[in-house]
């Protein structure tokens, strides 16, 4: 027993001793400590270590007699600087909190194992159940009247010191010679005792596999310091204690010596080198870089332009707003896709769950509500009740992707509400009461009422869901499977070469996913030194991992305000949708689609890298918006690619068009007709050549989609865009628009009901009516698209040229 005291002065003068170091502030911090009525000092690893080597490595190894004297030795400490302000009982207990590197010893739930066992780790994890905090006696105080003495007695568990007795907590009544004793509680000591469990971070457990859980136990000022889903990093003592009445199991725990709360932004973004901040940068200046960024997401997915800009703009998210009242405005944007099936839905979910920095997946039929947000459950070992977090709350300040919505049952859909907007979960149940944060993004998707949409329905019938949920959703997407020959070709093609290609070393049957790089400190923040290529050549799009850390990055660095010019648009927009009465829009219009538009707008200036919301942004946040509700593709959006591409070659292009130009006026003569034709041919190829080198010119700093590059078609339909339609044929595309524009004539005219009928140029009118000028139909054109619906058996007309519906 002298050598363990021994020992223990030693270590305690030891450590002692870096406490004084003249060097170092410890005794103004301790001071400080004091003031803010706090009792855990914490002290850095790496400093231990540079003080002195093997008093390091036996704290590693050997913690608790370790920590016992550095306890000692802050208490002494404590003794000596503190005044007449700080009042405290003399058996109060003060620690030491341990921060720093732990190398080998920083763990997972999953990778601990019992090779720690007595040895100081470093756990992180996320928060899913927490136990009631409890009061555990330490020291009890008793009178005798007979006698008219005091006596004490103390009070250990399995969780204090090492190799100590249980005792049991029951308090004597009487003295050694029988005296009756009369318990003084009030002069008795207490400890806060709580126990939680956390699980391995869900973006970090592997794929196909249960997360794995770890029991923490947390005394004195570290009880009630955490709640479910909340991201920590626990540095302790990892111990097991025995079942008990001869049973062989061993329950293991770690003993909190230091519980730091991650910032769930900070932590999962990945480190940015300086050479990639210069390329976002730059990326961010180009009037494109919104198409580059979409255009990069999920590339295995063809087509869905509106529905990746819609992600890209989710993932960025808006300004989250607190006011003094008390008041929570998301910032959060939430997405629903409905449509038919085998139209990549549950891809883009899975694009989203595989990219984002924290997304957890669920679907409809497997979760319940408590499932998604939180419950109350009943400790099997002590029979206390304890909050578990549900998915939700364990995807804070994250993603949360639901497939099969509508497979969920009312009742859990209902539990929802309060997490999609206040962005928090309430419980109310079993004698516990709390609010727990539940920030997050939803995407979902879910399948029409009869399995595909019917085009001839209006949407409220074709989604089964209510208005109070919908209006929850920023965007609501309709994704129908259109039969198009042209389309299907490309997206054929598109598939074929995604089943050409295999990355090298992949495993068959493996599911992909990024794994974060493993912390090895706690309370330090997360350094990434890898260096992900920017571009991905094979793909000719930006890589995930580079747009993943743009996104970061973006929304790290700037918190945009609206403009003056870009709040009158939002305005604008906003009471132009409230008045307009068409009823073929997706969602209702209320006041939260104010707020989405906002989002949005705040969410495309965060690309730029601006701090000001302009008038370009709310103009973006206006066309994906209107695209959900009507998929009405604005004019200046079709055309703005194909003007952007062509930017770059106008000037030479009319360069060269005016000297041919001049060539074939300049004569005059009888072989006017055959050199007009040799010009025409020559101004063709020099056009051609023009735009294959100023294109390859514009585009050679930065790779792009071959798909993505101005075509000859494209080239050709600028051309002959001043011709009369009729002129050019009849094409899927137009025939298409016209049927869908046609679809919306035959719902909201009532010259239709009762098998009535409509002049076919009364059809036309009324078609042209709510289309652009530039879209419109020729009388040839729409005879033609008319007879070929006839044709097709779509529609009936006769020969007088009434149209009827079938």
């Amino acid at each position: 027993m002298d050598l363990e005291d021994s020992l223990f002065q030693d270590r305690s003068n030891l450590f002692l001793d870096l406490l004084d170091s003249p060097t170092l502030s410890h005794r103004e911090n301790i001071l400080q400590m004091l003031n803010r009525n706090e009792k855990r000092y914490c002290v850095s690893l790496d400093e231990i270590r540079d003080f002195d080597r093997p008093f390091w490595q036996g704290l590693i190894d050997h913690p608790t007699p370790y920590l016992e004297a550095m306890d000692n030795a802050l208490k002494q400490i404590v003794h000596g600087v503190r005044d007449a302000r700080h009042m405290f009982p003399e058996h109060e207990h003060f620690y030491v909190g341990l921060t720093g590197s732990l190398g080998n010893h920083m763990r997972n739930p999953r990778t601990i194992d019992a090779k720690l066992l007595g040895q100081l780790v470093g756990v992180e994890g996320i928060v899913v159940r927490t136990s009631l905090v409890r009061p555990k006696v330490l020291r009890s105080v008793h009178y005798c009247p007979a006698t008219g003495l005091t006596e004490s007695k103390t009070y250990k568990d399995q969780t204090m010191g090492e190799g100590t007795v249980t005792q049991a907590a029951v308090y004597p009544t009487a003295d050694n010679d029988g005296n009756p004793l009369i318990t003084e509680y009030g002069m008795c000591t207490y400890m806060d005792h709580q126990t939680i469990s956390i699980q391995e971070m869900p973006e970090k457990a592997p794929a196909g596999q249960l997360p794995t859980s770890l029991e923490i136990v947390l005394d004195d000022d570290l009880a009630d310091k955490v709640k479910p889903g909340d991201r920590i990093q626990i540095i302790g003592v990892y111990r097991t204690h025995g079942g008990g009445n001869g049973s062989s199991r061993f329950r293991a725990y770690v003993l909190g010596n230091n519980v730091v709360i991650l910032n769930a932004k900070s932590h999962v973004v990945e480190g940015v080198s300086d050479e990639e901040v210069r390329q976002i940068n730059l990326i961010s200046k180009r009037d494109d870089a919104f198409d580059i960024l979409s255009r990069s997401l999920a590339p295995s997915i063809f087509g869905f332009e509106y529905i990746k800009q819609a992600v890209l703009l989710m993932l960025l998210g808006g300004a989250e707003k607190n006011l003094e009242n008390g008041t929570h405005i998301r910032g959060d944007i939430n997405i629903l896709m409905v449509g038919d099936p085998s139209t990549a839905k549950s891809q883009m979910l899975r694009f989203v769950l595989n990219s984002a920095n924290l997304a957890i997946a669920t679907t409809g039929r497997g979760s319940s509500g408590v499932g998604l947000t939180a419950a109350v459950t009943m400790d099997t070992d002590t029979g206390e009740r304890r909050l578990e977090a549900g998915a939700m709350v364990l995807a804070d300040r994250g993603v949360v992707c639901i497939d099969e919505f509508d497979k969920m049952s009312d009742t859990d859909r209902v539990a929802i509400h309060e997490v999609m907007e206040q962005q928090t979960v309430t419980i109310a149940k079993a004698g516990i009461h709390t609010t727990l944060n539940a920030r997050c993004s939803v995407i979902a998707a879910a399948n029409p009422v009869f399995g595909q949409y019917d085009v001839t329905k209006p949407p409220h019938k074709n989604i089964a869901l209510p208005d109070s949920l919908l209006s929850r959703f920023d965007l609501l997407f309709i994704v129908t499977d259109e039969t198009n020959d042209e389309k299907d070709r490309r997206i054929a093609d598109h598939v074929i070469k995604m089943h050409r290609y295999v990355k090298p070393g992949t495993e068959i049957g493996a599911v992909t996913r990024d794994q974060p790089p493993q912390v090895l400190a706690v309370g330090e923040p997360v350094k990434d030194t890898a260096d992900d290529p920017m571009w991905d050549i094979e793909e000719q799009v930006l890589s995930v991992g580079f747009v993943k850390k743009y996104i970061q990055y973006a929304k790290s660095r700037v918190s945009p305000v609206l403009s003056r010019d870009a709040s009158n648009l939002i305005v604008d927009t906003y009471t132009s949708l409230r008045n307009d009465d068409t009823s073929q829009r997706t969602a209702p219009i209320t006041a939260r689609t104010l707020e989405t538009l906002i989002r949005l707008s705040t969410a495309h200036a965060k690309i730029r890298l601006s701090s000001r919301v302009d008038l370009e942004d709310a103009e973006v946040a206006r066309d994906v918006l209107r695209y959900a509700l009507f998929k009405d593709v604005p004019v200046e959006s079709r055309v703005k690619r194909r003007r952007r591409a062509e930017a770059a070659v106008g000037q030479e292009v009319s360069d060269v068009e005016d000297n041919l130009e001049h060539l074939e006026l300049s004569d005059d003569d009888g072989d006017n007709n055959v050199y007009n034709s040799q010009a025409s041919t020559a101004r063709q190829r020099s056009l051609a050549a023009l735009r294959a080198d100023s294109t390859f010119d514009e585009m050679s700093d930065f790779v792009v989609p071959s798909s993505q590059l101005v075509s000859e078609i494209d080239m050709e339909d600028s051309v002959l865009s001043s011709q009369p339609r009729a002129r050019q044929g009849l094409s899927t595309s137009r025939l298409d628009f016209f049927t869908r524009e046609f679809s919306n004539v035959l719902r909201a005219s009532k010259d239709f009901e009762n098998g009535g009928s409509m002049h076919r140029d009364a059809v036309l009118e009324a078609i042209n009516r709510s289309i652009p000028e530039e879209d419109k139909f020729a009388e040839e054109e729409g005879y033609a698209v008319l007879q070929r619906l006839s044709d097709d058996g779509k529609i009936m007309l006769t020969d007088d040229g009434e149209v009827y519906s079938i």
